[in-house]
């Protein structure tokens, strides 16, 4: 679409507001569009289509993580639509008016200090995050900014592409960082769930041999379609750690990504990984503590390491390869109105797959 495409952008828009901490959220019909004249330069205002909805979102809206998001507060971070205006004297913007970009939980950072220069912008000290310390992507039209949309590129629907913006991204940058070559066995703890069904993916992308651990019959249907070399039900299995290691020749595992909110999950890890194995901690709970063995830690050369997010380049990474078809996200589709009972399934632990936001429904 050519840059010189102008678009009829509303004074207001509908948006889901979070006014206090406890997880209430309100629709308003009423909340401003930030016109194209008060963009500040490296800004843009992409119209969205739609937006996932993330765990991260509901702590943000409780109020129970360390840190405290700003309220009030516009959450989402998984957001896909079109950029309809750039601020004024923004100079050698990578996105134009008409393109189709993502909003990532990383809205911005300054890309100078050393953690931007060393590729770890989400640890920015500068970094302006989407749905926490700035307004995200439940809302109509969002502001965000041109050094950090994610391109989306053709063929990949709007809806698809929504999650990986968020959980895609950050099992992708973790798997790839676990220091593991193909033909490694890798263990995905909650593997049926949002983040883990696609972790599956992205690891046998990566030539990895996927041990998934969730329970049921319904997960371990999915995991196995998905791509996992074995199942492990965590509620039938005797000895998840033995059962890990009979599987992998009784010398454990490579890797383990860890996306649980469970100490439990890290004390095991530490046990079922071979000498030399990483233990990927990715959950992000509010008060959990990482437990595990400090005697075998040392012993058996484990690395434990803290994977947040992921930078501009994961992102085009694994938005590429969910655009040739190699990673597909298992979610359903719901209006924006009905996030505040997408929340309280969340609460209870009741929503399988990623919920993704349509727009055009209402």
């Amino acid at each position: 679409m050519s840059s010189t495409t102008t678009y009829t952008i509303p004074k207001t828009q509908k948006a889901a507001v979070v006014e206090k901490a406890g997880g209430s959220i309100t629709i308003k019909n009423d909340q401003p569009v930030k016109s194209p004249e008060e963009l500040e330069p490296g800004e843009c205002l992409v119209k969205l289509e739609c937006s996932g909805a993330c765990h991260t979102d509901l702590h943000a809206a409780l109020g129970d993580w360390p840190l405290k998001a700003p309220l009030p507060l516009i959450g989402g971070h998984e957001g896909v639509g079109i950029v309809v205006a750039i601020g004024n004297n923004t100079s050698r913007s990578p996105v134009k008016i008409g393109d189709r970009v993502g909003i990532k939980w990383l809205a911005d950072s300054c890309l100078n200090c050393e953690q931007c220069r060393k590729g770890r912008e989400q640890n920015c000290s500068e970094a302006k995050l989407s749905g926490f310390t700035v307004d995200g992507t439940f809302q109509e039209y969002a502001v965000s900014y041109v050094n950090h949309v994610t391109p989306i590129p053709e063929g990949l629907p709007s809806d698809a592409a929504a999650s990986i913006l968020c959980a895609g991204v950050t099992v992708y940058r973790a798997i790839k960082y676990s220091e593991t070559e193909s033909g490694d066995w890798i263990v995905l703890p909650g593997a049926g769930g949002g983040l883990g069904h696609l972790a599956i993916q992205y690891a046998r992308v990566r030539g990895l041999r996927v041990i998934a651990v969730d329970t049921g019959d319904e997960k371990r249907d999915l995991c196995l379609k998905l791509g996992a070399s074995n199942f492990v039900d965590f509620k039938s299995s005797k000895s998840i750690v033995d059962e890990i290691k009979s599987i992998t020749g009784g010398n454990g595992a490579h890797s383990a990504v860890v996306t649980s909110a469970s100490p439990e999950g890290y004390q095991q890890a530490i046990d079922y990984l071979r000498p030399g194995g990483t233990l990927m901690a990715v959950g992000l709970p509010g008060e959990a503590k990482l437990e595990a063995s400090i005697f075998f830690t040392v012993f058996k050369s484990i690395k434990v390491l803290g994977s947040y997010v992921g930078n501009r380049q994961d992102a085009r990474e694994a938005i590429d390869i969910a655009a040739r078809g190699d990673v597909k996200v298992h979610f359903v589709t719901k209006p924006m109105g009905a996030l505040k009972d997408v929340y309280e399934g969340m609460k209870e632990g009741k929503v399988a797959g990623r919920v993704v936001l349509d727009y055009s429904k209402q």
